[in-house]
């Protein structure tokens, strides 16, 4: 009973986050034109639930080059409207669009000259006839079984916030360099910018067997470098192929006695690879537009110079080198 109503809730929101890309349209597009040529900044407002949805897309439009702040609707008519200048871009947030403290403030932003952005599900409330541009985050239904506690309807909104804060990227051609440079402290930041050479696993610690090995022989080398792969290699160490968890189950349901097999009957032969020098960001890159785990740092004759397996690239509270840790940690290599 718990999980398939856990598994329904995570339908209703997915469904909720699909049935907004078709209202993604002239409204939006027209949000991101004003936000790119407004002089000041993103104001996000909300109540309750919708204001920590506020607060995360703030979060997330200043870590993608957007500069952004949270209103506290309540704690602006108390004195915080200051904060907000005529150049400003005000994103209000309220589902139903009736909060009483958002539509006290919106006639005063108006006056002050500020653009108005509604995210909203019911386009026809208070909310939005008082803001310039309306964007529907409506859904269908909440997944709440009673209907009162927001669930799929903050998920709608924070997804496309989330729509917004990656459109302005793309316009701002903000790099991975600025990425770096506005988290000087964060380790995904560091990561980022390391190269392949200091994070691929080397010499010993490559899984590794020759072209024309028996699969048998591939699983042993897979079960003793435990990162899930073995490389298959030819002459003077050029790459031939690669074979994962994921090639040795569909063989099993492909051939009766796999283990006699030779490892180029069933490996993958094109494995995605970098060259040493490449960073961390274009070594990610790779792997999530290939949905890979795995890349082979190779030299200009395809010869095998290391392997990255994506958890030494993002790690966990450590940061990874040539499969030790960093010494900056306090934990030795």
């Amino acid at each position: 009973m718990v999980i398939e109503q856990a598994k329904e809730v995570l339908k209703i929101e997915a469904q909720g986050i699909l049935s907004l890309v078709e209202k993604v349209g002239p409204e939006f597009e027209k949000s991101v034109e004003i936000i790119l040529e407004a002089k000041g900044r993103v104001i996000l407002t909300g109540m309750g639930k919708s204001g920590l949805i506020a607060r995360k897309i703030a979060a997330t439009l200043n870590s993608t080059g957007t500069p952004s702040l949270f209103l506290h609707p309540a704690e602006a008519i108390h004195g915080d409207l200051v904060t907000v200048t005529r150049d400003d871009i005000v994103i209000a947030i309220s589902n139903a669009g009736q909060t009483a403290e958002i539509n006290t403030i919106l006639p005063i932003l108006k006056d002050m000259g500020a653009n108005l952005i509604a995210f909203t599900g019911d386009p026809d409330s208070p909310i939005a006839k008082g803001c310039d541009i309306v964007i529907d985050v409506g859904v269908d239904r909440e997944a709440c079984p009673m209907g009162l506690a927001p669930t799929a309807s903050t998920t709608a909104a924070l997804a496309m916030g989330d729509a917004l804060a990656v459109a302005l990227l793309g316009r701002r051609r903000f790099s991975q360099d600025d990425f770096k440079r506005f988290h000087p402290g964060g380790s995904l930041g560091e990561r980022l910018s390391i190269k392949a050479r200091e994070v691929m696993l080397t010499g010993d610690r490559i899984p590794m067997v020759p072209l024309g090995s028996k699969v048998q022989e591939a699983i042993k080398e897979i079960n003793n470098k435990k990162i899930g792969a073995t490389l298959v290699v030819g002459n003077d160490h050029r790459l031939e192929g690669i074979i994962s968890d994921g090639d040795l189950r569909r063989a099993l349901l492909k051939h009766e006695n796999v283990h006699s097999k030779r490892v180029e009957e069933i490996m993958s032969s094109s494995p995605k690879t970098i060259g040493e020098n490449q960073t961390m960001a274009e070594a990610l890159g790779l792997m999530e537009l290939y949905a890979i785990t795995h890349l082979v740092i190779v030299d200009g004759q395809i010869r095998v110079k290391g392997i990255i397996h994506i958890h030494d690239l993002l790690g966990r509270e450590e940061f990874r080198l040539n499969g030790g840790l960093n010494s900056t940690t306090g934990a030795y290599r």
